[in-house]
């Protein structure tokens, strides 16, 4: 394709999501190679990356169902990678927490996880990154409100 060569949205979204099962495929194995299965990664990721928790924070930070995060929750307190505490401000609400050996399991798992997306995105610079970074958010932020008349 010639520089001159107009890019429409069609190839452009084409591409895009080639990427994304590529980056998606690499994201998915290094997970499983962790040893835990992805709700179960992505739980103990928001725990670790945003502190205590609740299920409905978890559930509002990742696209997960609210049956699949409840089951990830149970599963991981009965493995003891965390506990559940009275939230302060609503005492129906359980806090979740990583206990120190779910914190260690999920450095380990995570440090792994983005060392193996690092690798896979060594063919830009940080300069490219950033650039990426700035235009797929303005992207998502517009689509995610757009309409079908824009």
């Amino acid at each position: 394709m010639s520089v001159k060569t107009p890019l429409d949205a069609p190839r452009l979204w084409l591409v895009l999501a080639r990427c994304h099962r590529a980056l998606n495929q690499i994201a998915e194995r290094s997970i499983e190679e962790t040893g835990l299965g992805l709700t179960d990664f992505v739980a103990l990721e928001a725990l670790l990356h945003k502190g205590p928790l609740t299920i409905t924070e978890i559930h509002s930070k990742v696209p997960l169902a609210l049956g699949s995060m409840t089951a990830a929750v149970d599963r991981l307190e009965k493995k003891g990678l965390i506990i559940r505490t009275m939230a302060r401000d609503d005492r129906r609400a359980k806090l979740l927490k990583l206990t120190p050996e779910g914190k260690r399991v999920v450095e380990q798992a995570f440090t792994c996880h983005a060392a193996q997306l690092e690798s896979a995105m060594a063919v830009l610079n940080q300069g490219e990154k950033r650039e990426l970074h700035g235009l797929l958010k303005k992207l998502g932020l517009f689509a995610a409100g757009a309409h079908p008349n824009t």
